[in-house]
């Protein structure tokens, strides 16, 4: 005889998860991640990658994430660095948008293939694609830049409280 489950409205509702404190159990982990994050922008500079143009892809890569407050922070970031409020609306549609240039295109394709992983064709075209605008160098960091802010937006998500309803 199988025993069979009631329906999920007979059970009781979940409490709200309270936050896991990553940062805080694990500091030096967290001080490691800012450590890569600093030496990452330092050889990004250096290749001659735009602060505006890696605050995008980083923008860009919390938005996949769903991070929010990722998305506010590169939002604020990318702001103060210059960057327009239209072209910020349409990050999220950027493939659409005729407000990025080929070096911004090649550079968050590419973010966009680092962040999903799940399509290696995607990541093979979107990386010999950068190489017709982006130097090795340029495109390497693209990629590290988006890796850094990947790690920071699961950080983040992973430590938030989640709400019971979402459970």
């Amino acid at each position: 005889m199988t025993e069979t489950l009631p329906p999920p409205a007979a059970l009781p509702p979940l409490p709200p998860l309270p936050p896991l404190p990553m940062t805080e159990l694990g500091p030096q982990a967290f001080a490691a991640v800012h450590a890569l994050h600093a030496a990452v922008e330092e050889a990004a500079t250096a290749a001659g990658l735009e602060p505006l143009l890696l605050e995008l892809v980083r923008l860009r890569c919390s938005q996949l994430n769903g991070c929010t407050y990722c998305v506010g922070l590169h939002t604020a970031s990318a702001r103060k660095a210059g960057e327009q409020d239209e072209r910020l609306a349409q990050l999220v549609v950027w493939r659409e948008s005729g407000l990025f240039t080929p070096r911004e295109r090649a550079a968050l394709a590419l973010a966009e293939a680092v962040t999903r992983l799940t399509d290696r064709t995607e990541g093979v075209r979107a990386r010999r694609a950068a190489l017709g605008v982006l130097s090795e160098p340029e495109t390497a960091f693209v990629a590290w830049a988006a890796t850094v802010v990947n790690t920071y937006n699961r950080i983040a998500v992973t430590s938030h409280p989640v709400a019971a309803e979402a459970l």
